[in-house]
């Protein structure tokens, strides 16, 4: 009998969600669309699209979590689990790749191209050192983010956030329930306050250093880079949420805990892409 249960694949019944999710990409793409070309219905669009984003994204997760508490998950949809987070956190390996290719394709060749003597019977004024205090065409002169002030004790937050999240690790391997809860909430906690900081480094670099998406090379990669970045902080602190109220009514156990795993994967590559953008972007 034994045998029989461990080659069952659990196939739940048709889901309303995959068209659910659907219908909310649509309305935030087209909101989107909208909102750039100033329709004010653009952002009731995204509004729209981001209310049942949230909704799916309750519900979907919702019904996977009460199958799993039914039992219904053995051994090889554990298996399809874990790939299936592998493959989803070597996507954004690949995203983050695409952007800092165009850094290093700035800081490489498009700057020192700009700076040749061809360059400079055109922009006679321009400067091929990085960062870029300056571009062609771009009136206003703007500063770069010094390393050493936020970007440092961010820095020093998120490797913090990685050592408290192991170590809540290790309470649940060990039942260890109060070590368990410490850590995810301390993690939690570090988290939400990298955000915070990072909002106001952003209005610091907007109001005093004259810095935003506009300012060139440098404005666009400082911003899509570190942006992109926050945004994973922000869902992965939403993630740590969600796990540490589910240790709350006794969801894991030191042999199931997946949901638990694929979070603390998720939020080492944030911490490993946030020590590179560090050297690469603040410090170098």
């Amino acid at each position: 009998m034994e045998q029989v249960e461990s080659r069952h694949y659990f196939v739940p019944s048709p889901s309303r969600w995959p068209i659910v999710g659907a219908v909310a990409l649509f309305c935030l793409a087209l909101g989107a669309a909208l909102a750039v070309n100033s329709v004010a219905a653009g952002k009731l669009g995204l509004l729209a699209g981001a209310l049942i984003l949230i909704w799916m994204l309750f519900g979907w997760f919702g019904d996977v979590i009460r199958e799993s508490l039914a039992g219904r998950y053995l051994g090889r949809e554990d298996s399809s689990f874990r790939w299936g987070m592998s493959w989803f956190i070597f996507s954004e390996v690949m995203f983050f790749a695409a952007f800092f290719g165009a850094l290093f394709y700035v800081r490489v060749i498009s700057v020192p191209e700009l700076g040749d003597e061809l360059h400079k019977l055109l922009y006679p004024d321009f400067s091929a050192s990085w960062p870029l205090l300056t571009a062609p065409g771009l009136a206003a002169n703007y500063q770069a983010m010094a390393p050493w002030g936020l970007p440092a004790v961010n820095t020093l937050i998120l490797l913090s956030s990685g050592a408290t999240l192991t170590w809540a690790h290790w309470g649940l391997l060990s039942g260890a329930r109060r070590q368990l809860l410490t850590g995810l909430g301390v993690t939690v906690l570090l988290g939400f306050t990298f955000l915070g900081l990072q909002a106001y480094e952003y209005a610091h670099a907007m109001s005093e250093l004259g810095l935003s998406l506009a300012s060139g090379a440098y404005g666009m990669t400082f911003f899509m880079l570190t942006g992109f970045h926050g945004l994973h902080v922000l869902l992965g602190s939403v993630m740590l949420t969600v796990v540490w109220l589910r240790v709350q009514r006794g969801h894991f156990s030191a042999q199931h805990h997946f949901a638990f795993e694929a979070v603390a994967w998720y939020w080492h590559f944030v911490d490993v892409v946030w020590l590179l953008l560090f050297v690469f972007v603040y410090w170098l």
